[in-house]
């Protein structure tokens, strides 16, 4: 392409303008205001459709797996909170308000309901069976091994009493197996003493004292406790469980149709609300864009011009403008 001097002239003084004009931070903030006054008024449905949204969601969160150095960092940033200095000096009751503690307390004790099914299915589980069969057994040869002298048991409860004429005509030789016996018989009766005693102790009113006393307990803890709980050492492989977990999970068409569900009912409820209130939603309104956005973006359009990037992309298009034959025919004398 021929070279035209008096075009060479406007691309070079028409460049020089927008350098001057951008270089002013007040036309940068002039410019991002206006576009955010536009873009607020527009609707979501104005300008992408439920498909775009879910696709992208569907692409970038579900068929695009987290990368290793994604995983080690997260590895790193929960090891880096959990060593942090501050934690020394910092209580768990300077991080979680008292005040959302007695809710949460209030909150839990009230679901009786929710506590007693809990309880059944626990209490009814061959596992919580033969843990307290075995625990009564242990406690009975136990107490026998070290009362061998004793005949009768004062105080015992009314279990003992109800196993009273099996213990006493039994050997050392075949204890074990004549108690074993007896549990299996009875377990039923011993699950549901069990589940009694547990609803009765763990009503509402002593289930709000335990986690009001809990939190008592631990309230002036430093948070440097949490240490005692969680392997630093042991971080980068608890995460790695946790990804392979996610990697399983984003995979499956249960999470795939969860998230396609969830974005179209948020889409419906949001479509024909202005941008300006879903902003609001995730805090942003025009003193944020006036300020902290404002501020960030203007070192970003300093270095396109101090870099001259900006100048070359705008002369590509000025010389595609200015060479073309619209152009051509409006310079021509």
């Amino acid at each position: 392409m021929q070279k035209h001097p008096m075009i060479e002239q406007l691309i070079e003084a028409h460049l020089s303008f927008l350098d001057h004009e951008f270089s002013q931070a007040s036309t940068v903030q002039n410019e991002f205001i206006l576009f955010y006054h536009w873009f607020r008024k527009q609707t979501l449905q104005q300008l992408w459709s439920f498909e775009d949204i879910n696709a992208l969601l569907q692409k970038q969160i579900l068929a695009t797996p987290a990368t290793d150095h994604l995983i080690s960092q997260i590895a790193e940033h929960i090891k880096f909170a959990l060593i942090h200095p501050i934690n020394e000096t910092t209580k768990i009751a300077d991080v979680i308000p008292v005040l959302t503690i007695d809710k949460i307390a209030q909150y839990v004790a009230s679901k009786s309901g929710h506590r007693q099914r809990l309880i059944k299915t626990v209490v009814n589980n061959p596992a919580f069976s033969a843990m307290i069969t075995q625990l009564i057994q242990h406690s009975i040869q136990d107490y026998l091994n070290n009362s061998v002298m004793t005949k009768r048991v004062p105080g015992v409860s009314s279990f003992m009493k109800m196993g009273k004429s099996v213990l006493e005509t039994v050997t050392d030789s075949n204890l074990n197996d004549t108690i074993g016996h007896y549990l299996q018989k009875n377990i039923l009766k011993l699950s549901q003493m069990s589940e009694q005693v547990l609803n009765q102790n763990f009503n509402d009113e002593k289930l709000y004292h335990f986690q009001a006393n809990l939190w008592h307990k631990i309230k002036d803890m430093p948070l440097s406790v949490l240490k005692n709980y969680i392997e630093v050492q042991d971080l980068p492989q608890t995460v790695t469980i946790g990804h392979e977990i996610w990697e399983h999970m984003r995979q499956t068409d249960y999470l795939q149709q969860q998230v396609h569900d969830g974005v179209y009912a948020w889409y419906i409820r949001n479509q024909e609300r202005p941008l300006d209130l879903i902003l609001r939603d995730l805090n942003i309104d025009e003193a944020l864009v006036q300020n902290q956005l404002q501020d960030l973006l203007n070192p970003i359009i300093q270095e396109l011009i101090s870099s001259n990037y900006l100048r070359n992309r705008a002369r590509y298009y000025l010389e595609q403008f200015y060479y073309s034959d619209q152009a051509q025919a409006i310079l021509k004398p």
